[in-house]
């Protein structure tokens, strides 16, 4: 063996030197938003890290306003005909007003997610506190928060775990008998909307050691709250006093306090609320304080290891002073000093987030993950289909975090069945719709008003993402179970697509390209009978680009699972027929990437909405390679559109980037999302609130910058910032199936290791690879191009390449 080529392989055997993931501050949380967050993806909670006063804000999945309820609204298609006979003839303001009297759903909103309680904990004479630290271990799941008051060191813990099914607490002192606090269980009441006092709460002891909260939901547009929940805490103590009154349990002079907290609600599914919330807290309760505190947080640190130490990730040079400064400051600090390990944390922290919102079983991640202390937060805190929820699911399978995945299929099979009428009654189609949002209760009717329920493609955009996720696995009986989500939304594609009457070209009609105001001659501020707002602009549309590149790639990717499968030729030929006759990408006058049929430009140019840009991320069909006219395309649109807008803005416009191959792009939105739209504790913000697509957004357009595989071939490195010129990651997923491993330096790979989980071909973009191996044994790399080679693989094998560290220029 060569000494270049054995001295390349010593650096692919390399362990990463990691630093700890950890979020940390010298100051307790000044508002919810500040708060740090843990979760088990059925549990929430936000823990304040206060002294003197402790808040930890509860949420539970489940628990939404209404109940189950059917907004469909019978025969509204009927004005389909006349509502596009209209939007042909330019007649934009009439149906508008058309569709919103006759095809929205009933009611025209939808369903809110609330918050469970507040667990308040009084710790009297801590107000002045010393030596104060508040930390997130990403790696263990854990929150901590230490101070000295009077030498005495008292430190808390809160965790939720996955395992038991509880939220624990563990306060503790190193001076015997120091452990003094009252604990209050309280509930939260909705007081700003029409429906207020149909929620209701109560507060009781269970004597001798706990609190119980029980409740109901609010009713809400005429939909009767009908979830149940109720809250139990237990307290243990070493040695000390506890007393239980009316409202609160007070533990005098303990060595250490253990809270075990547990709750539910009556949900069983999205038709059903015949659940017992009682009989669910009581026993999962009962198994958890059977157990001692040590194995409940060990068994959760395990479990939660499980997930989170699939991938590593360094960035940069190790930089010991960014390592002594809270987070806080080195958020402030990283708008003009580079901190590549804080982008690290930042891909580390959303993978944190999508761990403790969505586990197999849950319900999926909404706007804010499972954290939301509002009774009427913004955008209800659902799920809303044109760009958010399907953001918070980019990073899971890039971050070998496939399984949580499942919640999202779950929620597609949900609002496939519920979508099944919705079809049939407002688009007067076969398969099945949903549009731009939808709540615990599944619904799939237009909502809100026209300006944002036109849009028809909310589920053929969720069956894309479902299908990309089995392009990472190859598994055919995923394949199978997909299947018929995916035909049946064929299906109802291939129903509702007209014939524009001038261009003959197939397009939606009515539709929108989400949220955006196009241009045309007198569109403008208007009056909403609808929504009953003032609103920007119209934005119906016939035919928005993103809107025809998503059904272009639903159709294609029926095809290749019809083929794959052997099944429904005869549709397969309707599909590809229509894709042909989709109305294509279109450049317009400057340069750009149309975002609608007639070259218009936008009444707000930095709009937040990239929707036009869907084709090249997150979908594949524009590429630098295959379609190098539209990815300039797209660049222009997307300088146009300038660095601006919310959370989620800023990390799809980093995605983006990486898919341009613009590295130091990738960075520029990535060091503006810090400085503009982001809170203390890495939360993504839009509006005043905090959102989770930002960070999850960020964390997938990180893997987007070091390892990219959507259009067929593993590309190392493929829009490396030039500050993280040096770094390691391990466990990264490419599509096929494949782990990687990577090392480099001076921006160019060093080491990389590939674990196939099945036989085949694996295409590379691997720039100075001189060399693979598997175990003592060569590889045959087959030259394909420049830096492109061929590998043929065998399963559950570890194949380890060398690089020429200083590539001759060619």
């Amino acid at each position: 063996m060569s000494g270049l080529l054995l001295a390349a392989l010593q650096l692919a055997t390399q362990p990463a030197q990691v630093p700890t993931a950890r979020l940390w501050y010298r100051q307790p949380a000044e508002a919810w938003n500040h708060a740090l967050p843990i979760g088990n993806g059925r549990l929430g909670a936000m823990v304040f890290g206060g002294l003197a006063q402790e808040t930890i804000q509860l949420n539970e999945e489940t628990l939404w306003s209404g109940g189950p309820y059917d907004p469909v609204v019978p025969g509204a298609h009927r004005a389909l005909p006349e509502i596009r006979r209209l939007l042909f003839s330019g007649d934009i303001p009439a149906a508008h007003d058309l569709f919103g009297r006759e095809m929205m759903g009933n009611p025209i909103e939808q369903m809110k997610y609330q918050p469970l309680g507040n667990l308040r904990l009084s710790f009297p004479g801590h107000e002045k506190a010393t030596d104060y630290r508040r930390e997130l271990d990403l790696g263990a799941g854990i929150v901590r928060v230490g101070y000295t008051v009077d030498g005495v060191r008292f430190t808390r813990e809160a965790f939720i775990s996955a395992v038991d099914q509880v939220i624990v607490i563990r306060v503790t002192a190193d001076r015997p008998g120091a452990v003094s606090f009252t604990a209050r269980l309280e509930g939260v009441r909705n007081p700003a909307h029409s429906n207020y006092g149909t929620d209701y709460f109560r507060m009781d002891p269970i004597p001798p050691n706990g609190l119980r909260l029980t409740g109901k939901s609010s009713d809400y547009l005429g939909v009767a709250g009908r979830v149940r929940y109720q809250a139990d805490l237990l307290i243990r103590t070493d040695r000390g006093r506890t007393v239980t009154d009316r409202r609160t349990v007070s533990v005098d002079g303990a060595d250490a306090a253990t809270l075990i907290l547990a709750a539910a609600t009556n949900v069983v599914d999205y038709r059903d609320v015949s659940g017992d919330p009682a009989q669910r807290v009581v026993t999962t309760l009962a198994r958890a304080a059977a157990r001692g505190h040590a194995e409940l947080r060990e068994d959760h640190r395990r479990e939660h290891a499980g997930w989170f130490d699939r991938v590593s990730l360094r960035l940069g040079e190790s930089l010991p002073e960014a390592d002594t400064l809270p987070t806080d400051l080195r958020i402030a600090r990283h708008a003009t000093k580079p901190d590549p390990g804080l982008a690290a944390l930042y891909y580390q922290f959303g993978r944190y987030l999508l761990i403790a919102s969505s586990r197999p079983g849950t319900e999926p991640a909404n706007l804010q993950g499972i954290w939301n202390d509002n009774s009427n937060p913004w955008w209800d805190s659902k799920y809303t289909i044109n760009i958010n929820l399907p953001m918070n699911y980019w990073p899971a399978e890039t971050g070998n975090l496939a399984e949580l995945v499942g919640p999202l299929e779950k929620l597609v099979r949900e609002v496939a069945e519920a979508g099944t009428r919705t079809a049939r009654e407002h688009w007067g189609a076969s398969g099945w719709v949903l549009h731009q949002n939808t709540d615990l209760w599944r619904s799939t009717t237009p909502m809100d008003g026209p300006s944002w329920g036109t849009w028809p493609v909310g589920g053929a955009w969720l069956v894309t993402a479902l299908f990309d996720s089995y392009r990472f696995s190859r598994d055919d009986g995923a394949l199978g179970r997909l299947y018929p989500l995916l035909r049946d939304q064929t299906r109802f594609l291939l129903d509702i697509l007209v014939e524009h009457p001038t261009r003959g070209v197939l397009v939606t009609a009515p539709s929108n390209s989400p949220e955006n105001f196009p241009a045309w001659p007198g569109n403008g501020r208007f009056f909403d009978e609808t929504s009953g707002l003032e609103l920007t602009a119209r934005t119906m549309a016939a035919g928005p680009t993103m809107d025809l590149q998503i059904v272009r790639e639903v159709f294609a990717i029926f095809d290749q699972a019809a083929e794959r499968l052997g099944v429904d030729s005869a549709l397969r030929t309707r599909a590809r027929a229509a894709r042909a006759r989709l109305a294509p990408n279109q450049i317009g006058r400057h340069g750009q990437l149309q975002e609608w049929l007639d070259d218009v430009d936008e009444i707000e140019p930095d709009h937040r909405h990239l929707s036009h840009l869907w084709g090249l991320y997150p979908g594949s069909e524009i590429t630098p390679e295959s379609t190098p006219e539209l990815a300039g395309a797209a660049a222009v649109s997307l300088d146009r559109r300038g660095t601006g807008g919310c959370g989620w803005s800023y990390t799809w416009k980093m995605g983006l980037r990486a898919r341009l191959r613009q590295g130091d792009g990738v960075l520029d939105q990535f060091r503006a999302l810090l400085a503009r739209s982001s809170l203390p504790n890495l939360f993504s913000l839009c509006g005043r609130a905090l959102q989770v697509d930002g960070n999850l957004g960020g964390t997938a357009a990180i893997a987007e910058a070091l390892l990219q595989s959507h259009a067929g071939t593993i590309h190392l490195l493929p829009a490396l910032p030039a500050e993280w010129t040096t770094g390691q990651v391990t466990g990264l997923r490419a599509r096929g199936g494949v782990t990687v491993d990577l090392s480099w330096a001076a921006g160019r790979p060093t080491a990389a290791t590939l674990r196939p989980d099945r036989r085949g071909k694996l295409t590379l973009r691997a720039p100075g690879l001189v060399a693979a191996t598997t175990g003592d044994r060569r590889v045959t790399v087959r030259r394909l191009g420049t830096d492109i080679v061929e590998l043929a693989v065998e399963a559950d094998r570890e194949y380890r390449l060398a690089f020429d560290p200083a590539p001759r220029r060619r």
